[in-house]
C-alpha cells in the first residue's frame, strides 16, 4: 500500500469529507472530541460533501469539512499546514458566521445549536504543552462555562511525538494516521476501529482515479507556491526592515562601517541604501 500525505487539502476532505464513509469523520470527532454516552455522534450529515476541485482556469478554493449530527451540533474541521496571518480571527469568524447563519430572524434565538471548530494544524499554536488543546469561554476568576454553545480544539501536530509501539487510545492513533500515514506500508496492526480502517483505506491513493491523483498533486503545487509568496513577503519586510534601520543610523551620524557591524552588512551594501535614499 502508498498511503496519502493526509495533511494535504485533497487526501484530507476525500478521507474526512466522504459521504459514504461517514464511519471515519464520526470516528474521528468522538475520538477527539472525548465523547461518551449520550454526548457520541451517531450519525452525521456533511454538508460540503468532498469533490475534485476544476484543475483548469483557476486556483483551488480551500474548503474544510463541515457537518451537523444527529442533534443539531456543527462542526467544522480544518487542515492548516501553514501559520497565515489572522488565523484566530479567521477561526473565530468561521465558527460566529456558521453559528448565527443557523437562523435568519432575532426571536429564534432557542433554536440555535453548538458549533464546534477543530483545527488540525502542523504548526505550534499555543502554549499548551499538549498536543491537543480546548478553548471555551468561561470565567477567568471561576472557571464557569459562561457560554456554551461555541468551542475551539486544536490539534498541533508537531507536539505529537509517539511512536507506532507507544499509541494506547483512539485518539493517539488518529493523530498518528493523521501525522504519519504517509511513511507506512500497511494498516497497522492495533487498530480495531472501523472508522479509523476506513480512514487508512481512503489514505490508499493506489485505489485513487487518476482526477484525484492530479488534484492530489496540484495541492502540492499550490501548497509550494503559497510557502514561496509567504517566504518572499518576510524577506520583503527583514529587508525594508534593514534599510529604516540603516537610514536611521546614518541620519544620527554614524559612520558607514559601524551601520555595516550593526546591521550585519557590507559596507558596500549600506552606501548603496544611502545612496538610493538619496536620490529619492
Amino acid at each position: 500500500m502508498k498511503f496519502a500525505v493526509v495533511t494535504n487539502d485533497i487526501a484530507f476532505r476525500k478521507i474526512f469529507g466522504n459521504e459514504n464513509r461517514k464511519e471515519a469523520l464520526i470516528s474521528f470527532l468522538n475520538a477527539v472530541l472525548d465523547f461518551h454516552g449520550d454526548q457520541r455522534i451517531a450519525e452525521v450529515s456533511i454538508l460540503n460533501p468532498y469533490q475534485l476541485p476544476k484543475l483548469r482556469g483557476g486556483k483551488v478554493t480551500i474548503v474544510d469539512v463541515k457537518a451537523t449530527d444527529q442533534v443539531g451540533r456543527t462542526y467544522i474541521i480544518e487542515m492548516q499546514v501553514g501559520n497565515i496571518d489572522g488565523f484566530e480571527k479567521r477561526v473565530l469568524y468561521y465558527s460566529s458566521k456558521s453559528y448565527a447563519d443557523q437562523i435568519k430572524r432575532a426571536d429564534f434565538y432557542r433554536n440555535l445549536r453548538p458549533v464546534i471548530f477543530i483545527g488540525v494544524l502542523d504548526f505550534v499554536q499555543t502554549e499548551n504543552k499538549n498536543y491537543i488543546s480546548r478553548s471555551q469561554v468561561r470565567d477567568i476568576e471561576t472557571g464557569e462555562q459562561t457560554i456554551k454553545d461555541v468551542e475551539f480544539n486544536f490539534i498541533e501536530l508537531p507536539k505529537f511525538k509517539k511512536e507506532l509501539h507507544e499509541l494506547k487510545t483512539l485518539t493517539e492513533k488518529w493523530v498518528y494516521f493523521i501525522k504519519n500515514a504517509e511513511n507506512l506500508e500497511v494498516v497497522p496492526d492495533n487498530i480495531e476501529d472501523e472508522g479509523l480502517k476506513s480512514a487508512y483505506e481512503e489514505a490508499n491513493v493506489q485505489t485513487w482515479t487518476q482526477a484525484e491523483l492530479d488534484a492530489y498533486e496540484y495541492a502540492f503545487m499550490r501548497e509550494e507556491d503559497e510557502r514561496a509568496r509567504m517566504d518572499k513577503a518576510v524577506q520583503q519586510a527583514e529587508l525594508k526592515s534593514k534599510i529604516e534601520m540603516v537610514i536611521g543610523m546614518h541620519e544620527e551620524g554614524l559612520s558607514i562601517d559601524i551601520i555595516a557591524k550593526i546591521a550585519k552588512m557590507t559596507t558596500q551594501e549600506v552606501s548603496q541604501i544611502i545612496e538610493n535614499q538619496s536620490n529619492k
